[in-house]
């Protein structure tokens, strides 16, 4: 790749931004100060500023999402999830693996593989993602039953789901499908309003306790092959 078009694909500015900082003298390959903005960028060490930069373009990071915060790339009127992750994510396109609702939070993905990442959501591969619901109502073993059934909701039917009760307002819940607003819905079926609801696993990926709400962090080489070892690739 071009070395300018890496810089830009990077987040530090348009072809022609880029091509302007190598002419100066800002970037350096391997300890030596380069000037062609055409210059093929095989794995060097790379310094822009004299800061080494991280040059990968596959990347895989968890967020442990806030409340009020769209599941989105952009928005017109409201701050979306992209607002607390530095430009180089949504430079290198890693988004989204799927979608939390506006006021849940919890343990959202974003992946620069879009392979990987339709195969994550996808209703074939039954991969469970786990949530923890704060209910207004309390709950009881006929909500355990229903959700093991498959609840009917207004316009489908759930796949059998696994709710455990933790406290009389307070549920775990195991569901293997990503529908709209699916828990909630759920939830409302068998007569509860939902109070809060946050993700806390995605397939092999497990909610880091250490990761506070509104951060995130980088996959670990072993939780991203567990990862693609979930969507069979």
């Amino acid at each position: 790749m071009r070395l300018d078009a890496l810089l830009s694909r990077l987040g530090f500015g348009s072809r022609s931004e880029t091509q302007r900082l190598i002419r100066v003298g800002k970037v350096r390959l391997d300890g030596e100060t380069v000037t062609d903005p055409s210059r093929s960028f095989r794995e060097e060490k790379l310094f822009v500023n004299g800061a080494e930069t991280d040059t990968r373009l596959k990347r895989t990071i968890l967020m442990n999402k806030p409340k009020g915060l769209l599941t989105a790339a952009e928005d017109p009127r409201q701050e979306t999830v992209f607002s607390i992750l530095p430009r180089v994510y949504a430079k290198l396109s890693c988004m989204p693996v799927g979608r939390l609702d506006k006021d849940t939070t919890g343990a959202l993905l974003f992946t620069t593989d879009g392979e990987l990442a339709h195969r994550l959501i996808s209703p074939k591969r039954d991969i469970e993602k786990v949530y923890v619901a704060r209910v207004d109502t309390a709950l009881c073993p006929e909500d355990i039953e229903a959700f093991s059934k498959g609840v009917v909701c207004s316009d489908f039917t759930a796949k059998p789901a696994l709710l455990t009760i933790l406290e009389p307002h307070t549920a775990r819940i195991t569901v293997t499908e990503g529908k709209y607003h699916q828990v909630k819905r759920m939830l409302k079926a068998t007569g509860h309003e939902t109070l809060s609801l946050k993700r806390i696993r995605f397939g092999p990926i497990v909610l880091d306790e250490a990761l506070q709400e509104g951060s995130y962090r980088e996959l670990t080489e072993e939780e991203t092959a567990a990862l693609y070892r979930a969507a069979g690739m």
